[in-house]
């Protein structure tokens, strides 16, 4: 990826070298992250079907206001307003290190910063940017206390992206998923769930998860998990259309999405997966709706609730 030399974002809260306690136990709100493996718990099952689900998330939205249709699509009645209050977050503080990894994630933000914020212009809104904290170990975030080993994740209650830079050595090393087209997919793939924030589907489905099974959240989680790699394909397919991408990008990405389905990381901790337990997809359905946002830059083709997965 030819990421030197291009604007950095400035929306970067560097928390390395600074130690965050833990003040108030852990915290069950929710968090939306790439996993990182370890021991998957056989989910629990019962209640109703997974389609049923799907219905009544459907129309569920559609009584609050929030029709998924013209929120993908980009049409109808003001689909950008429906979420998270759009006022910008508070600007970082501190010093941020200087060194090349956090040049590329700074330059990597910039770029979902410029695609993001089109797309919203484009439908009358304004991109309200997120802020990128890097850490290291662990940190306390508005969503609760997580270590390195929880893996980047978003945080909707601070509308904050969460980063400890070593799991980029932990991809190529662990998940055999190197090179810096498949860190910035990372990186993007936790802006699609900023995305999902603010258009309202992070939280419909964290209220309608309260009273769902186990099975039955997985599932759901499952399709707002693809949908972020879906946005995160997009944001690669504007990527490409500025001459940014070298030979090998797109299949490093691929690579890293079929990497960290939740089939390859069950087999490759415990020897055996458990598909009611999976919670971001499969590697197959992972690259595949990835691969569907990067070929076609639509919103309308990242509707993972009203299509097979």
């Amino acid at each position: 990826m030819r990421w030197e030399g291009r604007r950095q974002s400035s929306n970067i809260q560097d928390m390395r070298g600074t130690r965050s306690r833990r003040t108030s136990g852990y915290s069950t709100r929710p968090r939306v992250r790439i996993p990182s493996g370890g021991r998957t718990v056989r989910a629990g099952g019962g209640g109703i079907g997974t389609i049923v689900i799907l219905v009544i998330l459907f129309f569920a939205l559609r009584s609050c206001g929030i029709d998924p249709l013209e929120i993908l699509a980009g049409g109808g009645s003001d689909p950008f307003g429906q979420g998270m209050p759009q006022t910008q977050t508070s600007a970082p503080t501190g010093t941020t290190r200087n060194d090349e990894t956090t040049q590329f994630v700074a330059t990597v933000l910039a770029e979902t910063e410029d695609v993001w914020g089109g797309i919203f212009e484009a439908n009358g809104k304004t991109y309200p940017e997120p802020v990128l904290v890097l850490f290291e170990s662990q940190v306390s975030s508005a969503c609760g206390f997580a270590s390195a080993a929880s893996g980047p994740f978003y945080c909707p209650n601070d509308s904050r992206l969460y980063l400890d830079v070593s799991f980029f050595d932990e991809l190529a090393r662990r998940f055999k998923a190197s090179g810096d087209f498949a860190q910035a997919y990372v990186v993007a793939h936790e802006v699609g769930h900023h995305v999902q924030n603010i258009i309202g589907v992070l939280p419909q489905f964290n209220k309608m998860r309260r009273t769902m099974s186990q099975a039955e959240a997985n599932a759901m989680s499952v399709r707002v998990e693809l949908q972020a790699d879906c946005f995160a394909g997009i944001w690669g397919h504007y990527t490409a259309q500025k001459g940014l991408l070298e030979t090998g990008d797109l299949q490093e990405a691929l690579n890293a999405a079929t990497q960290i389905g939740d089939d390859a990381i069950q087999r490759r901790t415990q020897g055996y997966v458990v598909p009611e337990s999976f919670n971001h997809g499969t590697s197959a359905q992972r690259r595949e709706w990835f691969n569907r946002g990067f070929e076609s830059g639509k919103l309308s083709d990242c509707d993972t609730f009203n299509n097979p997965v």
